[in-house]
């Protein structure tokens, strides 16, 4: 996960992480985020921190500094976001979206994206970082959870 979030282009730091957090063994901090192996709970919780740098705007990410989940907006965005990089990934979404996440609304997630009903499509579509199926086929593209882009511009 973190090979892939590197090469996408979001800093990461393997570091740690000293002060309680929102999600055990992760920070963000300045725009980079920080993992402490040792006190990592749930590895998926990586890829919804990293969906908060990857859907904020450009010129925001390197301002981004311990509580980013504040938009509601982003922390949809986020999820989706984390779910497409799991199945780009190849790895089981239960991973991301685990029974202790998601103040328990995991399954519904699940439920949700197993269905093809994608929570923030329109959002990121909007940023142009995904297509819904109608505008994929019109652009000769795959659509949602195939990302466009994985980085808002």
């Amino acid at each position: 996960m973190v090979d892939f979030l590197i090469q996408i282009g979001l800093p990461v730091r393997m570091g740690e992480v000293e002060d309680a957090t929102f999600l055990p063994g992760l920070a963000i901090e300045h725009g980079v985020l920080i993992v402490d192996e040792a006190k990592l709970t749930y590895p998926g919780d990586l890829l919804h921190e990293a969906g908060h740098l990857a859907v904020a705007p450009a010129a925001n990410r390197a301002f981004l500094h311990q509580n980013v989940g504040a938009d509601p907006a982003e922390e949809m965005m986020a999820i989706s976001w984390s779910y497409a990089v799991a199945r780009h990934l190849e790895i089981d979404p239960a991973v991301v979206f685990h029974p202790q996440g998601y103040k328990g609304g995991s399954q519904s997630l699940l439920g949700m994206y197993e269905q093809e009903t994608y929570l923030a499509l329109p959002m990121l579509q909007w940023c142009d970082m995904a297509y819904d199926k109608t505008h994929a086929e019109a652009e000769g593209a795959e659509p949602f959870p195939t990302m466009r882009r994985w980085l808002r511009a």
